[in-house]
């Protein structure tokens, strides 16, 4: 008698043996997810990989009018944002050789200032496309050669009448008459007067501009040249006539301390002759002024008087100007100051 076999066993073992490996793949597949994950884990995040910016540069196209004619002079193109306006006289100067930059004034409107060398152009811009109007400076000298020749000369023409030359003075008087000492005072105080300008343009004062014109020199080495040589006349002359025995020793005490050197506004130091700071805002014209005063006391002459009073007027307008600049700029400090005389002025 044959044994009925069950049929379901076959099928079975079969259904078993699928389900195992399924199972095992199973276990695979995230033995491996598992080790990925650990992978990028110790691997740290991942970045995205940046965008590239492409960045989109303006440039600008300046025109040069002249201010008289506005007619158009050049067009100077492709100028970068960041540019200046002394970048852009170069520009012109390469356009127009005729032009160098520090001769080249450049207004935003007819009758507006001149633009400054580090304006941005990109500050001036309202459009892609920015007129200027040009004015022609003139011929220009920095002002270290200016101030050096216009204080050089005071310096060399003084001496020249001090050792009496005969092509100014007869040779005869001037042996025959005895030179004072207030002669030789003045020679002295007036010297170092001029020296200690010579070294503060060397080595003491940053000028904020570069230039300035020509003819500005030489209307003031006309003026301190011109005024030195009727002063040195007058006291060199074999017949000058000394002023009281008192005033000389006074005149000179007065002299030297008002030649005292200056500092920078508004920071008084232990130095006594900066003191002045606390009570005006340019003391350097209150000791100019009072160098030259003390100066006209000390010799008594005229033309010594005039030329104080002129400096004195001149130095005044200065110290006022600077005064309401100052004012602007520095108003705690400087509103209870005078400009340049103490309570008065």
């Amino acid at each position: 008698m044959l044994k009925r076999q069950n049929p379901g066993t076959p099928e079975r073992s079969r259904d078993l043996t699928a389900d195992g490996g399924a199972l095992s793949m199973s276990h695979n597949d995230s033995r491996s997810f598992f080790n990925l994950s650990q992978l990028v884990l110790s691997a740290g995040q991942i970045k995205p990989s940046p965008a590239l910016k492409h960045s989109k540069i303006t440039y600008f196209e300046v025109e040069i009018v002249d201010v008289q004619s506005k007619k158009q002079i050049c067009i100077v193109d492709k100028v970068p944002p960041a540019s200046t306006i002394l970048d852009v006289k170069h520009k012109f100067h390469k356009a127009c050789p005729q032009w160098y930059p520090s001769r080249v004034g450049l207004q935003l409107e007819r009758n507006g200032p001149f633009l400054k060398d580090s304006t941005s152009i990109q500050s001036l811009a309202v459009s892609s496309i920015i007129t200027l109007y040009f004015t022609d400076l003139g011929q220009q000298v920095g002002w270290t050669t200016f101030f050096l020749t216009e204080y050089t000369g005071p310096l060399l023409i003084y001496l020249l009448f001090y050792i009496r030359l005969s092509t100014i003075y007869d040779q005869v008087e001037s042996r025959k008459n005895f030179r004072h000492p207030v002669v030789h005072l003045a020679c002295f105080c007036h010297c170092l007067h001029y020296i200690r300008h010579l070294l503060e343009t060397l080595f003491v004062h940053k000028f904020s501009e570069g230039h300035t014109p020509l003819k500005n020199m030489i209307k003031g080495c006309a003026f301190y040249w011109g005024f030195t040589s009727w002063i040195a006349y007058y006291i060199n002359h074999p017949r000058y006539t000394p002023p009281c025995s008192i005033w000389p020793q006074t005149s000179f005490l007065c002299c030297s301390c008002f030649s005292g050197n200056r500092t920078c506004f508004p920071s008084p130091t232990y130095n006594p002759f900066t003191w002045l700071f606390l009570l005006v805002s340019c003391p350097n014209y209150t000791y100019e002024a009072g160098s030259w005063i003390s100066f006209t006391v000390m010799t008594q002459t005229l033309p010594v008087g005039i030329f104080a009073f002129l400096m004195v007027i001149q130095m005044s307008l200065w110290a006022q100007k600077k005064h309401k600049l100052y004012l602007k700029r520095f108003y705690p400090e400087v509103r209870r100051k005078a400009a340049m005389i103490p309570i008065i002025f």
